[in-house]
């Protein structure tokens, strides 16, 4: 029976998890508001769950209805001593309500402190290079020892209110097996200073004095669960604060579904950022459908934040840009409509193959071979990269953003600066891609190479 019960418990804890889990990573990874800070603490936060569900709440519920059966089935032998067993547990309810208030307070802390290093850490991985570059070592080093310092403090402040619920838990139970023991002891031997209700034999003692401990036998088994009550309450904040699918769901059906190359419309548009800044206004453009457009202009012209406004990623200040005639989803933009190559590619820890794949994880491997061949990789996909993309050059993380975009099935492509700081041989072997890449989709390209505006239908200079 307990064998079944644990068994049945640990899967509903593992249910539980992972629908929590998958149901929070997957809203944090359609919400661009959230991080990689978000995304940690809401990992850590769900691993909680698991023991919370198979451990704490079953053994809750048997520390809430078997102490009283127990004390009702001693009290057919002896009242006198359920009387007793009933009289010692309310003070040590009472006791372990008063720890387990302090308990969940210091498990916040301790959680948070947990959290907050998580978090620092790895914005600092994150950000090695630029911590050598700037000689930021030693500052980083005491940065984060402090912040192991103040979760070393907050975890023994946890164990130290974990030790005194399980010494008012040992004092309580010892306390109540013994007086059982002595009343037992003088009622049967008659020695007995008051009288008492009830005359005890041999075989009522025995019996009352083999049930006695089992009164606390939950109790302590819920105690051992305890801290998975207070790891989970602490995490309930990260889960709390973190996007929901639920919450996303509105955002998910607002994206625009395209069947064909679509015709773009900017009209006075403004891109207004919270500071006020405001790269571009009063913009108008059409682009009709499978046309190329080039964009091109100094620095800071506004070149970049028209394609970030159409990926939602730029906030609209004034105006409209219509698609086909619909206006543009206000959060997420015309994500997943769009294959897009940047100056600075994202790169996934994983191989070369894995990384191409990730603009479409559904195509097979004979796909993401031939947009990789068409980028002109000619080496072994199977090789090795870590999340800064040691291992490729400048160029090939260039063809890695062409090669997600050439294996994207999606009708509109936005390129930013897609031959930026390359020379001009580099440069050359690219545009042939770029060619290929453009052919047949609704196409928008910022930069500042006439070799690749030369490849648009019509240049517009801002």
């Amino acid at each position: 029976m307990a064998w079944f019960t644990t068994n049945v418990a640990s899967r509903a804890g593992w249910v539980f998890k992972r629908d929590v889990r998958s149901s929070v990573v997957r809203a944090l990874f359609e919400s661009r508001g959230a991080g990689p800070t978000g995304l940690v603490a809401a990992a850590e936060g769900a691993e909680t769950l698991d023991g919370y569900v198979a451990r704490f709440v079953t053994a809750r519920a048997a520390a809430s209805v078997s102490p009283l059966m127990i004390i009702a089935a001693c009290a057919v032998a002896s009242p006198v001593s359920a009387a007793i067993l009933l009289g010692t547990l309310a003070p040590f309810a009472v006791g372990m309500a008063l720890a387990g208030v302090a308990a969940a307070s210091e498990s916040r802390k301790q959680f948070a402190a947990l959290e907050q290093l998580a978090s620092r850490y790895l914005d600092r991985i994150r950000t090695l290079p630029v911590i050598v570059a700037f000689q930021a070592q030693e500052a980083t080093r005491s940065s984060l020892a402090a912040d192991c310092h103040r979760l070393e403090q907050r975890t023994s402040g946890v164990l130290r209110i974990a030790f005194l619920s399980s010494a008012v838990m040992e004092f309580f139970a010892a306390i109540s097996v013994a007086l059982v023991a002595v009343y037992c002891g003088f009622a049967l031997l008659g020695l007995m200073p008051v009288p008492v209700p009830e005359t005890l034999d041999l075989p009522r003692a025995l019996f009352v004095l083999a049930l006695a401990p089992e009164v606390y036998a939950p109790v302590r088994r819920l105690a051992a669960a305890y801290h998975e009550r207070q790891a989970a309450e602490a995490a309930a904040t990260s889960l709390a604060t973190a996007p929901t699918e639920r919450t996303n769901s509105a955002r998910v059906r607002s994206r625009l579904v395209l069947s064909a190359p679509p015709e773009i419309r900017f009209e006075r548009v403004s891109v207004r950022y919270p500071g006020g800044e405001e790269p571009i206004s009063e913009f108008d453009l059409r682009l009709a459908p499978q046309e190329v457009v080039a964009l091109m202009g100094p620095s800071g012209s506004g070149k970049s934040s028209l394609l970030h406004l159409l990926i939602g990623l730029a906030p609209l200040g004034s105006g409209m840009v219509l698609i086909d005639g619909t206006g543009l989803p206000s959060e997420s933009g015309l994500a997943g409509a769009v294959a897009w190559a940047g100056q600075h590619p994202f790169v996934s820890p994983g191989s070369l193959e894995h990384n191409i794949a990730l603009a479409r994880p559904s195509a097979s491997r004979r796909e993401v071979m031939a947009a990789a061949a068409q980028a002109g990789f000619a080496g072994d996909l199977e090789r090795e990269l870590d999340e800064r993309g040691g291992g490729l050059s400048g160029g090939e993380r260039r063809r890695l953003g062409l090669a997600r975009a050439l294996l994207s099935d999606a009708p509109i492509v936005l390129l930013d600066e897609p031959t930026a700081n390359l020379d001009a041989e580099a440069e050359l072997m690219l545009l042939p891609i770029l060619r290929r890449l453009t052919a047949g989709r609704t196409a928008l390209i910022a930069t500042h190479s006439d070799a690749v505006a030369a490849l648009a239908d019509r240049v517009v200079r801002l």
